[in-house]
């Protein structure tokens, strides 16, 4: 029984930690990546969509992204979406290209950029932290229908405490990374 809550936990916290590190890749540090336009979302066709299903996303040098849209008519949407986004950029727009020159990283931005990192890996520590309260809830629950005796109870909360803490160190340590990287540049 124990087991499955087990397995469910590590798999919940691990998507926490995916979603965090596709975050992170979102922040960036100097150099253009199409990893960048990740988390923007662009409703055409009834749907929110991804702006790589939309056209081709090129890297032509450090400091530009391409974005080749396929059909005429969402060039104009993901022009507003992404002056709308939060990445602080002015597409310029030559007929089905859409160029994103990437301005140089000023402190302010960089500062900012530190900011929003921090509040992402809170947010991500705090849904580790609810996934492991409601899997010692599940064992307690446990313990009260008298399935597992006291013992194992407290047994399977230090378990769950531990993957908790290698999660959120696997965190501290993304964050650490990609703060260290915003501040070499």
């Amino acid at each position: 029984m124990f087991e499955t809550i087990k397995k469910d936990i590590n798999s919940k916290m691990e998507a926490s930690v995916q979603t965090f590190k596709s975050d992170m890749k979102g922040i960036r540090a100097g150099r253009a990546s199409p990893s960048m336009l990740d988390t923007i979302k662009i409703e055409a066709y009834g749907q929110k969509m991804n702006i790589n299903q939309l056209g081709n996303i090129t890297t032509p040098d450090p400091r530009t992204i391409n974005i080749d849209i396929w059909d005429s008519s969402n060039v104009s949407l993901v022009d507003k979406c992404l002056r709308e986004s939060d990445l602080g950029i002015n597409p310029i727009i030559e007929g089905n290209l859409i160029r994103l020159p990437l301005p140089q990283l000023t402190e302010e931005r960089r500062i900012e950029f530190l900011k929003m990192t921090g509040k992402i890996s809170e947010n991500t520590k705090i849904a580790i932290r609810n996934i492991r309260r409601d899997g010692i809830e599940k064992v307690k629950k446990l313990e009260k229908d008298k399935e597992i005796g006291q013992d194992d109870s407290k047994k399977n909360q230090d378990i769950i405490e531990k993957i908790t803490a290698d999660h959120i160190k696997l965190i501290e340590e993304i964050l650490r990374s990609k703060e260290e990287e915003l501040k070499k540049i």
